[in-house]
């Protein structure tokens, strides 16, 4: 199983960005899938979570109201739009899968990972 995360780069605060994580070697119907992050010098932390169906998104507290998970089943991917970034908002995007639909926040309930996609929010 192999996930490959794009769209990351440079943008000033208050700009857009729009994550994709594409997975090959296992369909994603009836898995959860989730964003985490890593910004220099801390550890990982969640982003965002979503069910197998699209439904029950949840949200890491500071980006409610910014950013929206969103998932196509049928083209095996995965997307992260984010608005209003913020400097703080600055790190490593990282998708995952988790195989038993848990909607989990903890990375160690997520059993396939993605490269990771840098994203970095100027002020």
């Amino acid at each position: 199983v192999q996930l490959q995360a794009s769209g990351g780069g440079l943008v000033q605060a208050g700009g857009s960005l729009r994550l994709a994580c594409v997975v090959s070697g296992r369909t994603l119907y009836w898995t959860s899938t989730g964003w985490f992050r890593q910004a220099p010098g801390k550890e990982r932390e969640f982003v965002a979570t979503v069910q197998w169906n699209g439904r029950a998104p949840y949200y890491l507290d500071s980006v409610k109201g910014r950013f929206t998970i969103s998932r196509d089943n049928a083209q095996n991917t995965v997307y992260l739009q984010m608005n209003d970034l913020k400097p703080e908002d600055t790190a490593v995007y990282y998708c995952a899968v988790d195989r038993q639909n848990l909607l989990s926040s903890q990375s160690t309930d997520y059993d396939y990972w993605g490269q990771g996609t840098k994203v970095t929010v100027s002020s």
